[in-house]
């Protein structure tokens, strides 16, 4: 039986995408020193993770990253406003984030985390959302910027919006 897992990378694509993963995110821990604010957070981690290991997908457009992050974002804080923070307040801000990012054609899981995080550890807006804007134009940024440098790299995105 042979499976349908995608064929391993090269040892060169490999170092290149975890390269580029681990820079952004090591930018993004340089921005919150700076700011002496948490920037990096496991969503983005997620997002780094898609836009340079699998720059093809859906999930990983720019249209998915920022907008899916931004609708996980409006999500949380919506629910965190009329149920307070809790799991279960959580787990249905996810609920509600993966439904309307499908509806609005922008599919991105860590999105989806990010209501999660917003819910349970409460950040301040005025803070949390500028960052998270910045941070998802970033990682969108670093991975066309990536996929220029290495001529064998699939370029990215497949498409802007």
């Amino acid at each position: 039986m042979t499976g349908r897992a995608p064929a391993r990378p090269t040892p060169a694509a490999a170092f290149h995408s975890v390269s580029a993963a681990t820079a952004v995110l090591l930018g993004l821990v340089a921005i919150g020193a700076m700011l002496h604010e948490p920037v990096l957070i496991p969503p983005l981690a997620a997002s780094a993770a898609l836009v340079h290991s699998a720059p093809a997908l859906p999930l990983a457009q720019p249209r998915s990253v920022v907008v899916g992050h931004l609708v996980g974002c409006a999500l949380g804080y919506a629910v965190l406003a009329v149920a307070g923070s809790s799991a279960w307040a959580a787990a249905a801000a996810a609920g509600l984030t993966l439904a309307v990012n499908m509806a609005a054609r922008t599919p991105h899981s860590p999105g989806v985390a990010t209501a999660v995080v917003v819910v349970l550890q409460t950040p301040a807006a005025g803070r949390f959302v500028p960052l998270l804007f910045g941070s998802t134009v970033l990682l969108v940024l670093t991975g066309y910027a990536a996929s220029r440098v290495r001529r064998k790299a699939p370029r990215y995105p497949a498409y802007w919006w």
